[in-house]
């Protein structure tokens, strides 16, 4: 029986890192935002980098995503689906109910300054602060356990935190999962040399120096918006 563990993360939160660790286990497969083409065709939204490209390699059905990609036959122990909060738009989100569902947080300071050097005018619905705290009650009310990590304690010892979460998905730990090669793996989406750079010049989790790059003027109503959900979601963390 495959464990599908969908984590659901906002962007530039070290969620590709994570992704990573996962498809360095030796019996793990990993997918790399599978809802990507389903959220820009639903929307519209076109600013994105390398929007066309997204558009012609993943299904704009969400029928189509949840059952050839999420749900699909495959024959591994661990199968680990990354996702983006902000990709969940106007859909059914029952079928979450069959999954290990992991929430990844971050500082939304530190989280919109990184975000912004990419989309200029980040809003509160690409952040996916929000979102990920209405799927977190979502599974709260159907009384489906979820996983809450913040991606500063994962960084401050990545070792005992990837035990611990690994302990609550009840699936072992293995060295493998805190390093990797440098460079881009098969599993990146069409996006990721507009993304990915940072992850692709690491072998292991590491703060960036982006970590510590200040915010700027126009940005902080967005930011003070945003801490209310990462305040409550940070309440539940692992």
């Amino acid at each position: 029986m495959t464990k599908r563990i969908n984590l659901i993360s906002g962007p530039r939160n070290i969620s590709t890192a994570l992704m990573y660790s996962f498809a360095n286990r030796p019996d793990a497969k990993v997918i790399d935002e599978p809802m990507y083409a389903y959220y820009l065709a639903h929307t519209g939204i076109d600013y994105h980098p390398a929007t066309g490209e997204i558009l012609n390699a993943l299904p704009h059905s969400m029928d189509e995503v949840i059952r050839q990609l999420i749900f699909q036959d495959i024959n591994v122990p661990v199968y680990f689906i990354k996702g983006m909060a902000h990709h969940y738009v106007d859909c059914d989100p029952s079928f979450l109910l069959d999954l290990h569902n992991v929430f990844l947080i971050r500082d939304p300071y530190q989280l919109i300054a990184s975000f912004a050097k990419v989309i200029d005018n980040p809003t509160i619905g690409d952040i996916g602060l929000q979102r990920e705290w209405e799927i977190y009650n979502y599974l709260r009310m159907h009384e489906k356990e979820s996983i809450v990590v913040d991606s500063n304690d994962i960084l401050e010892d990545p070792q005992s935190y990837l035990v611990k979460l690994c302990n609550r998905l009840d699936i072992p730990f293995y060295q493998d999962m805190l390093q990797w090669r440098t460079g881009s793996r098969e599993e990146d989406g069409v996006w990721a040399k507009h993304w990915y750079q940072n992850v692709w010049k690491s072998t292991g989790f590491k703060r960036q120096k982006t970590s510590s790059r200040s915010l700027p003027g126009r940005l902080h109503p967005l930011y003070e918006e945003c801490l209310t959900y990462y305040k409550q979601l940070k309440q539940a963390a692992l």
